[in-house]
């Protein structure tokens, strides 16, 4: 069975030697010291190691069942989220007022990885309600969040978002699910909504479903779109639990990964809702789920390479096969360890130096949605909006890619489940699909994000690496990464003027080499988080840090990544140049 460790040392070092938090002027970052973001992780580190993570395989072998109606999870899962609710872990970063602790949502972010690499299965219960509770919060009345939110911060219920219907995905717009107006200001909520994640289930005593339907005589397509609060059971004024609504489960979907949460048909018939935001305005109120979901999907790439990434190399250090070609290394044993041969460390290193840099940038995303929300910095809210797709499309695919590292370092080990390494692969996969496919990802980048307030946010962002780059110019001991750092962003502003210049005349320029676009904004990223993460290391080393050999090896996988990840701009430059001709140049009918 797969192990899981919390990356402690390592959140710990990107949290205060590279963004400083307890150092920012943020509201609330004055509580993030040391030993206090530290003693929180510790704790989620136990818990997610000695209770979730052994229920992971549990969970991915035994599945969801749906018997007379009712949703059971797997063994153990509904003990273990009593202990998750007790610890108060669900309520971590939301306001006081409602039950929870207010944290920021950079120290929530950290938290959410180590449930996620334990068991993404498990902590998608919390994390979808997390989510319908913020748009509740952003968007109800205070009677609403009032009746809603404080057993929703508790999970004592728990939330879902209900999107997707048999018909449509990605179009919204072709909707079905009606919401008749009542007399007494609420709606009767009918149709059918599928790939529900966590849309029932025996592990709380009420889900409260957000549910986006048509209110007859609205705008057509996605204008016409609004959100309800459509509860299982139904809440009367004083907070009880009153008759079944009419809400039930068609089918749990039988799916690839994350087996242990219950995926649901959702069938909704006359059910009771209540308008959440305003009338046809339902898209406004569900993209407040969205973009938090969406950089929670991306954390969950990340933590699911971390955690293959842990087991891979506890394999390459035990499994014993051939001999290092410059001599042996296990001269007493018959073969040495897998981990000298210089393919084993490729693989590795790659893993590694991605996860590491993917942590480091999807905290500061983290952090930038703290400045955005409680110190209200408008730059801020633009740059982590132009970086939202990248942190989801990027973090998802290239997790998923380590996943595949991870379980080849195995050989036919991996692919049988004797050892587990499948379940990252399988689980991770969903991570690319839902909460907007990867594809639609670069589109919302490349034909939305990057023009957004006159492209500020984009020029932002450059001025911000090439601001780095100067100020460290004359650093030698930065100088492998100051000048890979420096190509690679011009690569990615040769990308943008390229849409420029050729994306007007015909869209299908941009739009063929919006995934590439994507690709290459997500290396650059991580190229500006191991500059960043460089310069901290080496500030440590200089000033007699004790643990040298954790900030000698930071910098070393650095290297690497600047060296031998970093370069993969330039093929995804070159592809974007090679504009839509080649792409566009089948008729449908030769497919």
């Amino acid at each position: 069975m797969p192990t899981y460790t919390a990356p402690v040392k390592d959140m710990q070092f990107v949290l205060h030697d590279v963004l400083n938090v307890s150092g920012s002027d943020i509201p609330g970052y004055d509580e993030l010291e040391a030993d206090f973001t530290g003693a929180v992780l510790e704790e989620a580190g136990k818990l997610t190691g000695d209770v979730l993570a052994p229920l992971n395989t549990v969970g991915d072998q035994e599945g969801c069942r749906l018997e007379n109606g009712v949703v059971y999870t797997p063994t153990g899962f509904k003990a273990a989220f009593e202990q998750v609710k007790e610890g108060g872990w669900p309520g971590l970063d939301m306001p006081e007022e409602y039950g929870g602790q207010n944290m920021p949502y950079v120290l929530g972010t950290a938290v959410g990885e180590l449930f996620s690499g334990s068991n993404q299965a498990f902590t998608m219960y919390q994390g979808l309600t997390h989510g319908a509770a913020s748009a509740i919060l952003v968007h109800g009345t205070n009677a609403q969040k009032d009746k809603w939110l404080p057993k929703m911060v508790s999970c004592e219920w728990t939330g879902t978002m209900n999107l997707t219907e048999p018909h449509c995905g990605t179009d919204l717009g072709l909707m079905r699910t009606k919401a008749e107006p009542q007399d007494d200001g609420t709606f009767k909520i009918t149709g059918q909504k599928i790939f529900i994640s966590a849309g029932d289930h025996d592990m709380a005593d009420n889900v409260i479903h957000l549910v986006l339907a048509k209110i007859p005589g609205g705008p057509e397509g996605i204008k016409g779109v609004s959100l309800f609060i459509v509860p299982k059971f139904k809440v009367d004024d004083a907070g009880a639990i009153g008759a079944r609504n009419g809400v039930s489960v068609g089918n749990i979907e039988k799916k690839m990964g994350i087996h242990g949460n219950s995926t649901c048909v959702m069938n909704y018939d006359d059910a009771e809702g209540y308008l959440l935001g305003e009338e046809h305005k339902g898209m406004r109120a569900m993209f407040t789920m969205m973009n938090e979901a969406r950089l929670g999907v991306g954390m969950q790439g990340l933590a699911a390479a971390e955690a293959a990434y842990q087991n891979a190399v506890i394999y390459a250090k035990d499994r014993l096969q051939g001999r290092d070609v410059t001599g042996a290394k296990n001269p007493d044993g018959p073969a040495d360890p897998l981990i000298v041969h210089p393919d084993i460390r490729r693989s590795l290193m790659d893993q590694k130096s991605f996860i590491e840099g993917g942590r480091a940038f999807i905290l500061w995303g983290a952090n930038m949605i703290d400045a955005a929300h409680r110190a209200d910095d408008k730059d801020a809210d633009g740059l982590v909006s132009l970086l939202t797709p990248v942190i989801k499309g990027f973090l998802t695919d290239e997790g998923y890619d380590m996943t595949v590292l991870a379980q080849q370092i195995y050989g036919g080990h991996g692919y049988i489940e004797e050892h587990g390494m499948s379940q990252f692969t399988r689980d991770a996969r969903i991570a690319m699909i839902y909460e907007g496919a990867n594809g639609v990802q670069a589109l919302d980048l490349v034909g939305r994000k990057l023009g957004q307030d006159g492209g500020k946010h984009v020029m932002a962002f450059f001025d911000l690496v090439k601001s780095f780059c100067k100020e460290n110019a004359d650093d030698d001991g930065l100088k492998d990464f100051i000048d890979p750092l420096k190509a690679a962003s011009k690569d990615l502003q040769a990308a943008g003027m390229y849409f420029m210049q050729n994306g007007m005349k015909n869209p299908n320029n941009a739009l063929s080499g919006s995934y590439d676009f994507m690709h290459l904004f997500g290396h650059v990223c991580l190229g500006l988080m191991w500059a960043r993460m460089a310069k901290s290391a080496n500030a440590a080393l200089a000033s007699g840090a004790s643990d040298t050999a954790f900030y000698e090896t930071k910098v070393a996988t650095g290297r690497y990544y600047m060296a031998r990840r970093l370069p993969a701009t330039g093929m995804h430059l070159t592809r974007i140049q090679s504009g839509a001709d080649t792409v566009m140049a089948l008729d449908a009918e030769a497919f």
